[in-house]
Parts: C-alpha cells; sequence; structure tokens
C-alpha cells in the first residue's frame, strides 16, 4: 500500500521512460511520502505486441476483401508474425543479440510495405554495424503491425501517441467528452486491465497522471473515468507539460467528473499539499496553482503562501518500480545522432530550471518552465549521477534542458573528469559563440556524445525576427567546433515563420545543404510554425503580421490557428523540405538542384555556393584572451634532456613526450621552459578545482622570460593545444 500512484499514460517512448514521475517520486521521498510508478505505455506495448497479444489482434473479424494489399499480405502471413514476435522484442530488448544475424538474413521476418523503403541498406548502414541494422528491420516489422492496427483495430494507435488528434487544439472538449462515452477500444482493454491490477495492488489514495503530450491525454481521461467508476474514494490529479501549456484557461465542468485537481507547472509542492489536504481534509486547505471543483464551477486556486522548492531540494530522480530492463530500443531512420531519441535506456536529467535566453518570439517564454531560469551546481548534479547509476546500472544521461548553459556544462565536464566517471551524455543547447573549439574538446572527454539545438530559420533576417541571439555564420562555427570534437550535431529546422518568404525559404534549405555537406551537422528536422498562446507571437500578434483566429476557449488553448498578410501556403513546402534532408542525412544528393524537390516552381537561391565554406575560414587561434581559464588535461608526460649544439654553441633542450590516449605527441622546448611547463602542468591538472587564468599564466612566465605571448602562441604550445593537453575555456 503507497500512498500516492503516480501514472504516465500511453504513449510516449518505446526505449526509456519520460522522466516526469521519476522527478516526483525521487521529491516525494525527501519528504517521506510513500509512492509507485507506473509507466502504462510500455506496459501496453510489451501485451499488446506478444505472442498473446498478436493472436487477439488476428482473431479479431475483418473483412479482407474490402482492406488494402498491405492488410492481406499481414494477414497471410500471421503465423510468422505469432511465431517470431517474441524473439524480436527480446532482442530489442538486448537480451538476445545473437538473433541479430537471423534478422540480418532477410529470410528470418516477415516483411510488408514499410520494408519497401530497404533499397539502399547496405549505404545506409555501411557505418552502423550488424546490431544497428537489425533493430532497423526489426523497426520496420512493428511498424508492418502497427500499420495493421491502425486499420483494422485501432485508428488511433501509434507507439509514441494515443488518439493524438482528440489533445491537440481541443478548445472544446465536446469530442473527447463524447469518445469517453463510447465503448472501449481493444487498447483501452489491455490498459485498464493493467491499471486495475496496479491499484488493487498499491490501494492509493491519490493518483497522479503525468500528462507530457496530446498523444498522452485521452489515455489518462479513460482511466480517470475507471478510477471514478470502480475506486470512487481514491482521488484523482493530472500534471504535466499538457495541462502547463494548453489548460491554463480550462472551464469545462464536465472535466472534473474525471479529475479531481489539475495542477499546473512544477508539480513538487502542489501534489505534497494534495497529499497534506487528503490526509487532514479537516483543516483549511492549501493549494498551489491548482484547478478543481468548489460550488459547481471550476475554480483556480493559489492561497498557498509556500514558495517553490529549489533544485536543489528536490531530491534525485527515482526510477524504482518501472521496467528499466524491458524498455525497446528501436532505430527508424539510418542516422546515428536520430537514432539516440528512440534507441538506448538513458537517465535523465535537468541541468537548470527554465531557459537562460528565454527571448525566443516562438517560445513559450511567459510559463514558468521557461520563465525561470535556475540552474543546478555542477556538484549536486554529478552527485545524481552517480546516485542514479547505482540505483539503474545505467551510464547514459539526457539532460532534458530547454537549453543548457555553456558555463554549468563546462563545470559538469570537469567535475565528472575530476571523479574519473565514465559516462556518456547529451543535451539540448543553444548555437552560442561560447562553445569554442575547446570548450566542445572538454564535453567530449567527459563523455558528451551529442547535441540538439535550435537553428530554427537559416536567415540572419528571420533569426533576429526570433530573437534567437545567433546568426548563421556563428551555427556554423559552432557546429565545426563541436564535428571536429568527435559529438554530434541535430538541428531544429523551422519553416513558416510570420512574414517568412518563400524566397527565404529556399535560401534556408540552401544554407542547411550546404552545413550537411561540409560535414559539420549530421541531424535535422524540418518543422512547421506553430503559433501558440503563451509565445511573443502569440501574446502580440499584430507585432508579426499575424493575424489570430479566435476559438471560445472552455478547454485547451495553445496552438492558434492563424493567417499571415504574405497569404504563401507554407504547407506545401513540407514534402521537399523533408525529403532533402532525409537524403542529406544520409549523405547523398547533395548535388540535386533544390528545384527538384519540389513538384512545383521555386526560385534559386541567393545563397553563394560557398556561403558556410567562407564562414568557417574566419579563425581566432592566435587572439590572447586573459580571462579565459586554462586547465591541462594530461600529465603523461616523460621528460629528456638533451644538448643541442650549432657552431660551437650549445643549448640545454628537453624534449616532453606526451602519451594521450590514441596517439603521441613530443615537442622541444629550451629546459629552463620546459621545467616552467612541468611545474605549470603539476600545478594546474584538472584534479585542481581553482582554474588559473591565462592572465596568470602570463604573470608566472614573464618572472622567468620575456614575450610570453611568442612563448604561448609558438608551434611546441600550439601543438599541445591542437591534441587537447591544453584547453582555454
Amino acid at each position: 500500500m503507497k500512498d500516492l500512484l503516480l501514472i504516465t499514460p500511453p504513449f510516449t517512448q518505446l526505449n526509456t521512460p519520460y522522466p516526469a514521475t521519476a522527478y516526483i517520486k525521487g521529491f516525494l521521498n525527501t519528504k517521506n511520502i510513500t509512492s509507485y510508478q507506473i509507466d502504462l505505455g510500455i506496459e501496453v506495448i510489451l501485451e499488446l505486441f506478444s505472442k498473446e497479444g498478436l493472436q487477439n489482434i488476428f482473431s479479431r473479424k475483418i473483412d479482407l476483401e474490402k482492406l488494402s494489399e498491405n492488410t492481406q499480405r499481414i494477414f497471410a502471413l500471421r503465423d510468422e508474425y505469432i511465431k517470431t514476435i517474441d524473439q524480436v522484442i527480446h532482442f530489442l530488448q538486448g537480451k538476445n543479440a545473437t538473433l541479430a544475424r537471423q534478422i540480418c538474413s532477410m529470410n528470418f521476418l516477415p516483411e510488408a510495405s514499410r520494408f519497401n523503403q530497404l533499397d539502399d541498406m547496405e549505404f545506409a548502414f555501411g557505418n552502423m554495424g550488424l546490431q544497428d541494422k537489425a533493430k532497423h528491420l526489426a523497426t520496420l516489422y512493428l511498424e508492418d503491425l502497427s500499420d495493421y492496427i491502425v486499420e483494422n483495430i485501432d485508428s488511433d494507435f501509434g507507439f509514441s501517441r494515443y488518439a493524438e488528434r482528440l489533445g491537440k487544439s481541443a478548445n472544446s472538449f465536446d469530442e473527447l467528452y463524447s469518445k469517453l462515452s463510447d465503448r472501449q477500444t481493444f487498447i483501452d482493454d489491455i490498459t485498464l486491465e493493467i491499471l486495475a491490477e496496479k491499484l488493487q495492488t498499491v490501494q492509493p489514495k491519490l493518483v497522479c497522471f503525468s500528462i507530457p503530450f496530446p498523444g498522452n491525454l485521452y489515455s489518462a481521461f479513460r482511466c480517470a473515468q475507471y478510477i471514478k467508476k470502480n475506486f470512487p474514494n481514491i482521488k484523482t490529479a493530472m500534471g504535466g507539460g499538457f495541462p502547463n501549456t494548453e489548460l491554463r484557461e480550462i472551464k469545462d465542468p464536465r472535466v472534473f467528473e474525471f479529475f479531481d485537481f489539475i495542477t499546473l507547472d512544477d508539480g513538487e509542492l502542489p501534489i505534497e499539499l494534495l497529499y497534506n489536504h487528503l490526509n487532514n481534509p479537516t483543516e483549511e486547505a492549501e493549494f498551489k496553482r491548482t484547478f478543481l471543483i468548489e460550488n459547481h464551477t471550476v475554480t483556480y486556486k493559489n492561497n498557498s503562501k509556500r514558495h517553490d522548492y529549489k533544485q536543489a531540494q528536490v531530491g534525485t530522480p527515482e526510477y524504482t518500480d518501472l521496467l528499466l530492463d524491458q524498455y525497446i530500443s528501436v532505430i527508424e531512420i539510418a542516422n546515428p545522432m536520430h537514432s539516440l531519441w528512440s534507441d538506448g535506456r538513458w537517465n535523465k536529467l535537468t541541468m537548470a530550471h527554465g531557459c537562460y535566453w528565454g527571448k525566443c518570439t516562438f517560445c513559450d517564454i511567459s510559463l514558468d518552465y521557461i520563465r525561470i531560469y535556475e540552474p543546478v551546481s555542477a556538484k549536486i548534479l554529478v552527485d545524481r549521477m552517480e546516485e542514479l547509476i547505482k540505483e539503474t546500472g545505467e551510464t547514459g544521461f539526457h539532460f532534458v534542458d530547454e537549453a543548457a548553459p555553456p558555463a554549468l556544462m563546462r563545470e559538469v565536464a570537469l567535475e565528472i573528469l575530476r571523479r574519473n566517471l565514465v559516462v556518456t551524455w547529451w543535451t539540448n543547447i543553444r548555437f552560442e559563440k561560447s562553445f569554442t573549439r575547446d570548450l566542445c574538446f572538454l564535453l567530449k572527454l567527459s563523455g558528451c556524445v551529442a547535441v540538439s539545438g535550435g537553428l530554427e530559420v537559416a536567415s540572419d533576417r528571420l533569426l533576429k525576427l526570433i530573437d534567437k541571439g545567433i546568426s548563421v555564420d556563428q551555427v556554423a562555427q559552432v557546429t565545426r567546433n563541436f564535428t571536429e570534437a568527435g559529438i554530434m550535431i541535430h538541428a531544429y529546422l523551422m519553416y513558416g515563420y510570420p512574414t517568412q518568404t518563400v524566397q527565404e525559404t529556399i535560401d534556408s534549405l540552401e544554407m542547411v545543404r550546404q552545413l550537411f555537406e561540409m560535414g559539420i551537422l549530421q541531424s535535422g528536422f524540418w518543422h512547421q510554425f506553430a503559433m501558440t498562446a503563451h509565445s511573443p507571437v502569440g501574446l502580440h500578434p499584430e507585432e508579426f503580421g499575424v493575424t489570430p483566429i479566435k476559438q471560445e476557449i472552455l478547454f485547451a488553448n495553445n496552438d492558434i490557428d492563424f493567417t499571415d498578410k504574405t497569404g504563401i501556403d507554407h504547407s506545401k513546402f513540407s514534402f521537399g523540405l523533408k525529403k532533402s534532408l532525409f537524403n542529406y542525412m544520409h549523405g547523398i544528393n547533395f548535388d540535386i538542384p533544390l528545384q527538384d524537390w519540389f513538384d512545383f516552381k521555386i526560385p534559386k537561391t541567393t545563397i553563394h555556393p560557398d556561403y558556410i565554406h567562407d564562414c568557417l575560414l574566419e579563425e581566432d587561434h592566435f587572439v590572447f584572451k586573459g580571462n579565459s581559464k586554462v586547465i591541462f588535461m594530461d600529465r603523461n608526460v616523460v621528460a629528456e634532456n638533451y644538448i643541442k649544439t650549432k657552431k660551437q654553441n650549445s643549448w640545454a633542450y628537453t624534449q616532453l613526450t606526451f602519451h594521450l590516449k590514441t596517439n603521441i605527441v613530443k615537442i622541444d622546448l629550451e629546459q629552463p621552459k620546459a621545467e616552467w611547463l612541468m611545474k605549470v602542468l603539476a600545478e594546474n591538472a584538472i584534479e585542481n578545482a581553482k582554474k588559473t587564468t591565462l592572465q596568470q599564466l602570463k604573470i608566472q612566465f614573464e618572472e622567468n622570460f620575456e614575450d610570453f605571448e611568442l612563448f604561448w602562441f609558438s608551434k611546441p604550445i600550439q601543438q599541445l593545444k591542437d591534441n587537447g593537453v591544453i584547453l582555454s575555456l
């Protein structure tokens, strides 16, 4: 028996838990409030994609003559699917690695329409290996089964979303309410059977649903409906990304037939107060950012005077109760950066609450989850990493920040290296000029393998209108720095921003083409601009040349339909942008004219074909920055003294040999300067938390020698910098 049951409803990710319930459970531990968490999504998927689950699917009556050729083929091969499904799921869970050889034989899995895209498998997976190729084939196999389910069993099914259309821009509750009045779907039956078992076991006082996306909304309501009907004494609450952004103006009382409470923004304090209220109902109730029904009316309560907890106080996320060894790693396309979202189990952490930039005009910067910026100290973050490694056995981390701050990333990297931790991590960033070559190299040494960031529209005019605080040439230099350090980059790309012209869309595509062709961008995704209610564009549309189409808001309010004064139908560019990007991500067809990606006439690009190349010619290797912090990364040095003679003159020299992980670097210096450098190396090793500035080094050096700059930018020292022995941060 537990006080609270925390639920992520179907569906989010197949490969790793959505972290919200783990965050809340970690906080509740600090308050000695007992809880149990479940990811209903993965549990439903495992029931559905099993031998018994497929037997149930294929036993349902269908009229084959009226259905697609693809459905007919899958149905004809049903025995092969039933025979292989358990083994395939085990393989994707990392429990049956040897099956990869069978899968890659191309005579093991039944194949339907999803396998039609396999024309160039050998090229695409040439660098990814047998296991990844097998994962991709197994993913296509599951997608074929998904197509069958959508066509014949439940049209709302999707691996990472369910009945998403009911939650998207649902200004009225009517359609969702009507759907909840209908009979349960096939997916509902599985979901509610699992839920019933958990409720009997856990016997909670309060069930909290975390609803991050529209694709989780319907299932959350269906589960809450079941609880109200069968367990009327249990209270239900909703929180998470969807209510935080969409339900801030809710008025329809019918919603509260399903949920007793809806909380907004950070959930820790609101949930603690709900627990206190349910435990002590006689005391005057305190609420924090909570909707409820009072006198038959939807009422917003925010009467607690307590402040939200600081990030240092919320505890370490805890993944106990979740089926960590049963998540499924899939690979949808043959791109190693793109696969990070779906392949592998990641512990989720946050470096900083909110966004340190907080200005982008398309973003919800008026809401607390963006507006309130609060970083966590590097020491606390790495403490939490060590706790999670001990708890989960996993050393992979995804920092789910809106935009991780470069200075904090640097400190986290140094703390990881000081503790000799072996971890793999990635995060979301802004393409800041702070990401120098040396900082990127340091991040790589600490285990960073990838970053994702918003390039949005590759147009300096539009980037300025967005207030992104970056330029295209800056993005090129930063992505080059990450790439040279061995860190992959994914770019979020946007089209259809207010006032964007057709010419700017084509020029943006040309910029993206050049970034991929130069090898400094590895992955990307185009999405069409959406105007949200809480962004500067949504709050002040007239300033951006758009006119909102007003709707009465009784339920959800986030995405707003609008008309753009340009009158351009931006949606017609979608297919061409995405098709070209798919090719660029696979390193092919850079020479195809941009016109060939579209089935309508487009203007020629105005971007010079060497624009990105020329952006990368600007170097600042020989600029003296006195306030930069200098760190010496390697102390595996062998010193050998020798005498250098020329025309009866002799000088004492020292050869310093640095044994790096993958190579050996040798430099020759005059003996006194070599001794000075060895002393500096020892005093400023990475283990030393106190960092020395370049100006301080200059002062030390010039106590004994002349012209520090000449020494610092000499060929031997440059060799050490180029190999990451000396980093200036």
